[in-house]
């Protein structure tokens, strides 16, 4: 019995060596009888599509405009007083003129003691800060680039912007130089959080993909003309899921002209103080609108005869006038009146809707440069 089972054993074996050696030696045996192999053929696909032709020279024509940019923060080693520079963050811009100002994101460089701005062709150049702008999360940087620098992107416009038309992105997400990636207008006049308790408003809302490292890059039309400086995604895992915000063109063109003049940007102002715990207070009370709470002297509003918050003879409190409408829009609160000042020049007349005394009234002034 012993015997009968040691032979079944070997025999297994021996079959199982075989059967091993026959299935890794069919390809040898099949590649020696079977013909050379060959390339499969190339079938010519012939022309492409007039939209893919169109989008391929969107990004052949924009993409020497767009630049990568990194930053990094001086640090101090605590124990041997070495300063090294570590590398912070990166992300995309583009160029704005011939001067070599470079447009992005102000959270791009926030927090960076230098940065280096990457052209298409492979070219780094040291950038300067020339101003930020927190409130619509813009910046702009200068590089010397002399007279071979690119051309800068041509300007569209974006108050006849549709939902639907299609935009395109271009940008260094995760550190993947010159992506394009494409999509609609999914929405306009988003809000987003901003710093400091602020909003960013007045956003376009876009499904192209949006992932870090794109921010501060181009959002362009179907002509290759910048509609808008991409910003921020909406997204739980910090990836793209279609839900992107860019700060449209015409607040872009609005902003940087005085960062480049001046290093910041300060709307016009009537010479009212007003801030958001005034409106808590006047909410407390039943009602919207903004209290004037100081006027400043020699203003436009000190000139119109605004009236400010004040205190009674026993320590109370005496509500002054209530901004509550400015051209014939509502003004629900300090945000709302910030941002239609945003939207004006210094030297525009504007007519305001005030709650005074239990009554409404309207008062016309004009706005001066912000200080």
């Amino acid at each position: 019995m012993r015997g009968g089972s040691g032979a079944r054993l070997a025999l297994i074996a021996i079959v199982a060596v075989l059967a091993v050696l026959v299935w890794r030696g069919l390809p040898l045996i099949e590649r020696t009888l079977a013909p050379p192999a060959a390339p499969q053929l190339i079938v010519a696909r012939g022309d492409l599509a007039d939209s893919e032709q169109s989008t391929i020279a969107l990004f052949e024509g924009a993409k020497d405009s767009v630049v990568s940019i990194t930053t990094e923060n001086r640090v101090v080693d605590f124990w041997t007083r070495d300063a090294v520079n570590v590398p912070l963050g990166s992300g995309s811009g583009f160029l704005w003129d011939r001067q070599g100002h470079v447009v992005t994101n102000n959270h791009v460089i926030a927090g960076a003691t230098s940065a280096i701005v990457r052209l298409a062709d492979g070219e780094a150049f040291p950038a300067r800060l020339v101003g930020t702008a927190s409130g619509h999360d813009l910046a702009v940087l200068r590089i010397d680039a002399g007279p071979q620098q690119p051309a800068p992107l041509p300007l569209g416009g974006s108050a006849d912007l549709r939902v639907g038309q299609s935009v395109f992105a271009i940008g260094n997400p995760f550190g993947l130089d010159w992506t394009l990636t494409t999509g609609i207008v999914s929405a306009l006049g988003r809000e987003i959080p901003g710093e400091r308790g602020t909003s960013i408003r007045g956003l376009i809302q876009t499904d192209a993909a949006i992932n870090p490292g794109n921010s501060g890059g181009p959002l362009l039309d179907s002509a290759g003309l910048l509609i808008g400086v991409n910003t921020a995604i909406y997204s739980p895992s910090g990836a793209s899921v279609g839900i992107g915000f860019a700060v449209p063109v015409d607040t872009v063109n609005r902003v940087v002209p005085q960062l480049i003049a001046t290093g910041r940007y300060a709307p016009p102002t009537m010479g009212v103080l007003f801030d958001p715990r005034g409106d808590a207070l006047l909410r407390r009370a039943g009602m919207t609108g903004v209290p004037v709470l100081d006027v400043v002297p020699g203003s436009p509003a000190a000139a119109a005869g605004l009236r400010p918050l004040g205190v009674t003879r026993d320590g109370r409190l005496r509500l002054g006038d209530v901004i509550v409408a400015l051209d014939g829009a509502a003004i629900r609160d300090s945000a709302d009146l910030g941002a239609a000042l945003d939207i004006r020049e210094a030297g525009a007349t504007v007519e305001l809707g005030l709650l005074r005394g239990g009554g409404r009234t309207e008062v016309s002034l004009v706005l001066a440069e912000g200080g």
